[in-house]
C-alpha cells in the first residue's frame, strides 16, 4: 500500500516537477526495491512508472542519482530489461555519462550495465547511443587513480563493458578497436590489490581473449607478467580458475605463449601440480587437470621448447615423473609425458634430453596398463630418436621395449596405442639407418631374438590381414617387413607366411 501510494505521488510530483516530493517518493521506491526487488519491480511496471523516468534524468537535478539507482535495481530482473529499453531510458542515461558527478556516473554505469546483462535489446540500444565509447574513454582517463571511490567507479564501468560485450563477437571486436585492452592491462597492474576490480578485469579479458583479433593487442602489452604475478599471489581455487580461463585462450598465440613461458608460468604450473597431485577434493583434481593441460599447451612451438630446455624444465619434469612411477597419478604421468614429447620436437633439444636421461625415465612406464600413458610414452620415445641414430640403436636392442611394442601392436581396443607402437618400431629401424655403416641393419642383429620371441612377424601378418587395420598402420607394417627382411631368423619366419 505504501509503495502504491508513493508511485501515485511520483506520477503527480514528476508532472509538477516538485523536487522535494519527487525525492521523497524515490526514497520510498528504493526502500521497497531493497526489501523485495522483484515484487516492487512488478508494481513499478504495472503502474507505468518507467516512461516517467526519462524526464527525471537531467544532469542538473539532485534526483538524478536516485533515479539512475532505481533503474539499476529494477534492471536486475530479466523481465524488466526490455521495458527499460522501450521506456526510452537508454539515451538520457548515456547522456549522463558525460557528467562530472561521481555518484551520477556510478549509478548510471550500474543502470546501463544491468540493462545490458543478457539482453540483446539492451546492448543494441547502448550501442546505438554510443555508451560503450564514452565508458571506454572514462576508463582510459581514470585508470591511474587508486582512490577507493574511483576504484569503485572503475569496477562498475568494467562490469558495464563486460555485460555489453558478453557472447557478442561484433561488440567485442568494437571494444578491441576502441583500444580497451592495453588500458585494462595497465589497470590490472595498478589495481591488483583491489579484488573486485581485478575480477572484473579478468572476466573482461576472458571475453575478449577468445577473439583472434585481440591477440595482437594483448601481445603488445605486459599481460603475461601481470597474469603470472597475479596467479602467484592467489590462494583461492576460484581465483586461480578465473586466471586459468584467461590464460588458456591467450596461450594459443605463439608470441603470447613465449611471453608466458618467459614470465615463469610453467614453473607456477609445476608448483600447482605438486600441490594438488595428492589432493582428493574435487577442486584439487580440477586444478591439477587444468594446470596439466595448460602446461602441455605452453610447451608447443620450437621457440618455447628450446628456451624451456635451456632453462632446466626437463629435470623438473623428470623428478615429477619419478615420483609417480609406481601407482602414480595418471593425469600427472600423461601431462608430464606430453610435455616431454613436445619438448623433444626441436632437433636441437633431442640430444640434450637424451643426455639428461629422459629415455631411461620414460622406459620406467612400460609397465603401465593405462592407454593414455602408453600412447604418450610411445610418442615421447619416437620424438627422442628422430634423427638420433645412437639412441635408436640403444632402444632397438632393448628386449623389454621390443616385447612391449609387439604386444601393443595388437592393441585393437586402443587404435592410438596400436598405431603409435607400429610407428615407433618403424622409426627404430629407420633412424638406425642414418648411422654410417656398411650394414644399416647391423644394429638389429642383437635384437633378432627379441623379434622372434615376441612373434613380430605373426603380429604383422595379423595387422595386414585385418580389414579393420587403418591404412597408416598397414603402411608402417610394410616398412617393418622391408626393414627386417635382412635378418636371418626373421626372414625364415617371413618366408613361412603368406602376406597376400
Amino acid at each position: 500500500d505504501n509503495l502504491s501510494e508513493a508511485l501515485e505521488k511520483l506520477k503527480l510530483a514528476s508532472t509538477d516537477r516538485a523536487t522535494d516530493s519527487v525525492e521523497s517518493c524515490l526514497d520510498c521506491l528504493l526502500k521497497a526495491l531493497a526489501n523485495n526487488n522483484t515484487e516492487a519491480s512488478v508494481k513499478i511496471q504495472e503502474m507505468g512508472i518507467l516512461p516517467l523516468l526519462p524526464t527525471l534524468l537531467t544532469p542538473q537535478s539532485s534526483c538524478t542519482p536516485k533515479v539512475a539507482n532505481i533503474i539499476a535495481e529494477v534492471a536486475k530482473n530479466e523481465f524488466m530489461r526490455s521495458p527499460c529499453v522501450d521506456a526510452c531510458l537508454i539515451p538520457p542515461l548515456t547522456q549522463l555519462l558525460n557528467s562530472s558527478d561521481q555518484e551520477v556516473l556510478l549509478q548510471t554505469g550500474r543502470a546501463l550495465g544491468n540493462i545490458c546483462y543478457d539482453s540483446h535489446e539492451g546492448r543494441s540500444a547502448v550501442d546505438l547511443a554510443g555508451g560503450a565509447q564514452i565508458v571506454a574513454e572514462h576508463i582510459k582517463s581514470l585508470f591511474q587513480n587508486t582512490e577507493p571511490e574511483n576504484e569503485k567507479l572503475l569496477t562498475v564501468f568494467c562490469g558495464m563493458l563486460m555485460n555489453y560485450s558478453n557472447d557478442n563477437d561484433s561488440l567485442q571486436a568494437q571494444l578491441i578497436n576502441m583500444g580497451v585492452i592495453p588500458t585494462l592491462v595497465k589497470l590490472l597492474g595498478i589495481h591488483s590489490h583491489n579484488t573486485a576490480l581485478t575480477e572484473m578485469c579478468l572476466i573482461a579479458f576472458g571475453n575478449l581473449a577468445e577473439l583472434e583479433s585481440s591477440k595482437e593487442q594483448f601481445a603488445s602489452t605486459n599481460i603475461a607478467e601481470e597474469l603470472v604475478r597475479l596467479f602467484q599471489k592467489q590462494t583461492e581455487h576460484e581465483k586461480k580458475e578465473m586466471i586459468f580461463e584467461v590464460l588458456a585462450p591467450l596461450a594459443e598465440n605463439d608470441l603470447i605463449k613465449l611471453q608466458l613461458v618467459e614470465a615463469g608460468l610453467v614453473e607456477c604450473l609445476l608448483d600447482v601440480v605438486a600441490q594438488t597431485v595428492d589432493g582428493e577434493r574435487e577442486e584439487d583434481i580440477a586444478q591439477l587437470k587444468t594446470a596439466s593441460d595448460l602446461m602441455v599447451l605452453l610447451l608447443l612451438g620450437d621457440g618455447n621448447c628450446i628456451h624451456m630446455v635451456d632453462t632446466g624444465i626437463v629435470q623438473k619434469l623428470l623428478e615429477l615423473l619419478d615420483r609417480h612411477v609406481e601407482e602414480g597419478n595418471v593425469t600427472v604421468q600423461h601431462a608430464a609425458l606430453s610435455a616431454l614429447r613436445n619438448l623433444a620436437i626441436p632437433v636441437v633439444n633431442k640430444s640434450k634430453m637424451l643426455s639428461a636421461g629422459v629415455a631411461d625415465v620414460v622406459l620406467k612406464f612400460l609397465q603401465s596398463e593405462m592407454p593414455p600413458v602408453q600412447f604418450k610414452l610411445l610418442g615421447t620415445l619416437r620424438m627422442l630418436i628422430d634423427t638420433q641414430a645412437e639412441a635408436a640403436d640403444q632402444l632397438g636392442t632393448n628386449g623389454k621395449l621390443v616385447e612391449r611394442l609387439v604386444e601393443w601392436c595388437e592393441a585393437k581396443d586402443h587404435a592410438g596405442v596400436m598405431g603409435e607402437s607400429n610407428r615407433l618400431l618403424s622409426a627404430l629401424i629407420r633412424h638406425s639407418k642414418s648411422k654410417v655403416s656398411p650394414n644399416p641393419l647391423q644394429v638389429f642383429v642383437a635384437a633378432e631374438k627379441d623379434f622372434v620371441g615376441a612373434s613380430l612377424v605373426s603380429v604383422l601378418h595379423k595387422l595386414l590381414s585385418d580389414e579393420r587395420s587403418a591404412p597408416e598402420i598397414k603402411y608402417n607394417s610394410m616398412i617393418l617387413i622391408c626393414a627386417v627382411m635382412g635378418s636371418g631368423e626373421t626372414w625364415k619366419d617371413l618366408n613361412m607366411r603368406s602376406f597376400s
